[in-house]
């Protein structure tokens, strides 16, 4: 599979085959769903916490005794039916959200992504990303000629894939609205897919193929 190598100004500079086994796959919708659906449960951090009777102050006392009083009996003011007491069935922060997906799953979904992002022209691969300095200026002069932005636009919608060497493009990156920098190890579906536009490094090409062992 054919594709162009563009530098920063979005002239086209060379060509270069890409591995079919990585960028021209069939699309599987559903095992893209699932692979994304776990991703995101992964990510999922739960927070809402309520406080059970075992986490409560007091009750260490029964609060009168059993029988002869002509009050019903308990056992403890930590008690869902007391006020201050424990709640019954609320949430808890120690539910486990996440879903297990098998690494072939992960990598056949990633491929699927990565195949869909060629053929609809929203790939790109370049000579090269790295920038001189980490300015979000500069970088932001660089991609202007890759993704034409509207009129007053400041959504660059654009996922850089790049070395983890390449330090100023991380930094410079943090600023632009909608702009991410992974490197090639990092990959994953769900960046994939939310950013329209993807760059690569021509030198990830082969770093991608070769770390998910195609």
């Amino acid at each position: 599979m054919k594709a162009d190598i563009y530098n920063l100004k979005n002239e086209v500079v060379g060509s270069m085959d890409l591995p079919a086994e990585v960028f021209d796959t069939k699309w599987n919708a559903n095992l893209v769903k699932q692979v994304l659906d776990a991703q995101v449960a992964n990510r999922r951090a739960p927070w809402a916490h309520v406080r059970d009777r075992s986490e409560v102050s007091g009750g260490g006392k029964k609060p009168w005794r059993q029988k002869g009083t002509g009050r019903a009996r308990h056992g403890s003011t930590r008690s869902p039916l007391w006020v201050g007491g424990g709640k019954a069935h609320g949430p808890r922060n120690d539910k486990d959200y996440s879903q297990k997906v098998n690494k072939k799953m992960k990598r056949v979904a990633l491929f699927a992504a990565l195949s869909r992002k060629a053929k609809d022209g929203e790939l790109k691969i370049f000579e090269t990303l790295a920038i001189d300095a980490p300015k979000t200026k500069a970088l932001a002069e660089a991609l202007k000629g890759a993704i034409a932005l509207p009129k007053g636009g400041k959504r660059w919608d654009v996922l850089l894939v790049s070395d983890v060497t390449n330090k100023n493009l991380f930094r410079a990156s943090s600023n632009l609205v909608k702009t991410k920098v992974l490197a090639a190890d990092s990959l994953n579906v769900f960046d994939i897919l939310n950013h329209k536009n993807l760059f690569l490094d021509k030198g990830i090409v082969e770093k991608i193929a070769t770390h998910y062992k195609v």
